[in-house]
């Protein structure tokens, strides 16, 4: 049985490409930072405001364009 230590030491923490992706084109355009999570189906990107969601939400086609991702992106307002 392997220990917490040998685990941890093989798993991979670094950050996927379309979490980073995500981020800079919400900084370039809209000057937020927003949270980005993955699951097995969706990208969930969380931000701050209502305001922001909605200008954000008309990106969205070009973004998944810009990802070449097949998951869908949904919007959180947290």
């Amino acid at each position: 049985m392997d220990s917490i230590k040998d685990v941890l030491t093989r798993k991979d923490f670094d950050q996927p490409d379309e979490i980073q992706q995500i981020k800079d084109f919400v900084k370039s355009k809209f000057n937020e930072e927003p949270a980005v999570k993955i699951t097995k189906n969706n990208i969930i990107i969380s931000v701050s405001n209502a305001s922001l969601a909605g200008a954000l939400r008309m990106h969205l086609h070009h973004l998944a364009k810009d990802l070449r991702t097949e998951k869908k992106l949904l919007l959180k307002i947290s």
